[in-house]
C-alpha cells in the first residue's frame, strides 16, 4: 500500500506540474502583469519588488511575464517534438519488429550508427547548419529523438507478436497492417507513454540548451534558455535573472520525471 501511494503521489505531482505548465502557456497574456517585451531602461536589473515579483532584467523587462511567456515556447517544443518522435518511432519500430530479416537488420544498424554519436553534438551541429529559429529547434531535437522510441517499440513488438491472439488474428486472414494497428500497437503503448513523459522533459531541456547557446529562439521572444543566456553576465549584481527561469526549468523537468516514474510503476504488470 505504501509503494502504491508513492506511485500515485508521483503521478499526481507530475500531472499538477504539467497542468500548471499548460495553464501558464495558454493564459500567459492574462496572467502576466506586464507585456514580456515592454522595456523600462531606468529600472534595469531591479530585484523583486512591488509590481515586479520576479524583478526586472537589464532592459527593465518584467521577469515574471517573460517566464510565463517562455512556458509557451517550452510546451510547444515539448509537445511537437514528442508527437513527431513518438509517431516516427512507432512506425519504424513496428515495421522493423514485424518485417524481420533484412529490413530489421537495416533499421537496427541505422539506429546503432545514430546512437554511436553524442546526441547533443549532432543536435547542436544540425541547429547551427539550419540557423537559429523555433522551427529549426524542433527539427534538430526530432532528428535523433525517434531512435529511442523505435528501439523500444521493436523490442516490445518482438515479444507481443509471439502471443496467441496475434497468431489467431493471422490465422483468420488479418493482414500485416491490420495486425500492427489493431493488435500490436495498442498492446505496447504503456511503455511508450512512459518514455514520452521523459522525452518531453528532455525536449524542454534541449530547447533551453539550444536557446542558451544562441541556436534556438531569438530575442526578444522570451525563452527560458535565452533568459539564462542574457543573465549570465549579471550573476552577482542580479541573481534573480538566473534564479527564476532556472527554477522554472528545474520544476518542470522534475515534475515530468515524477510523472514518468509513477506511470512506469503503475503500468508495469510485474508490480
Amino acid at each position: 500500500m505504501r509503494a502504491r501511494g508513492r506511485r500515485h503521489t508521483g503521478v499526481a505531482v507530475g500531472l499538477a506540474v504539467l497542468a500548471a505548465l499548460l495553464v501558464a502557456a495558454v493564459a500567459a497574456p492574462l496572467l502576466s502583469p506586464h507585456a514580456p517585451t515592454a522595456q523600462a531602461l531606468r529600472e534595469g536589473l531591479h530585484g523583486p519588488g512591488p509590481g515586479h515579483p520576479f524583478g526586472q532584467d537589464r532592459l527593465g523587462r518584467d521577469v515574471l511575464s517573460r517566464v510565463l511567456h517562455g512556458a509557451r515556447v517550452s510546451i510547444l517544443v515539448g509537445a511537437v517534438v514528442v508527437g513527431v518522435t513518438v509517431t516516427v518511432g512507432l512506425v519504424v519500430g513496428s515495421v522493423a519488429g514485424t518485417a524481420g530479416g533484412l529490413v530489421d537488420d537495416a533499421v537496427m544498424r541505422l539506429i546503432d550508427i545514430l546512437q554511436a554519436f553524442p546526441g547533443i553534438v549532432l543536435i547542436i551541429a544540425f541547429a547551427a547548419v539550419l540557423g537559429p529559429s523555433l522551427l529549426n529547434v524542433i527539427l534538430a531535437l526530432s532528428l535523433l529523438g525517434w531512435v529511442g522510441y523505435a528501439r523500444l517499440v521493436r523490442g516490445q513488438i518482438l515479444v507481443v507478436r509471439e502471443m496467441d491472439f496475434v497468431h489467431a488474428a493471422a490465422a483468420l486472414g488479418a493482414g500485416r497492417l491490420r495486425i500492427i494497428a489493431r493488435h500490436l500497437v495498442p498492446n505496447i503503448l504503456a511503455p511508450v507513454i512512459v518514455e514520452a513523459s521523459f522525452g518531453m522533459a528532455g525536449a524542454i531541456v534541449g530547447e533551453a540548451s539550444l536557446s542558451f547557446l544562441g541556436l534556438g529562439v531569438q530575442p526578444p521572444t522570451p525563452s527560458w534558455g535565452t533568459m539564462l543566456n542574457e543573465a549570465r553576465n549579471y550573476l552577482l549584481v542580479a541573481p534573480h535573472l538566473v534564479l527564476f527561469p532556472g527554477l522554472a526549468i528545474m520544476i518542470v523537468v522534475l515534475g515530468l520525471n515524477f510523472l514518468g516514474d509513477g506511470l512506469r510503476d503503475m503500468l508495469d504488470p510485474r508490480r
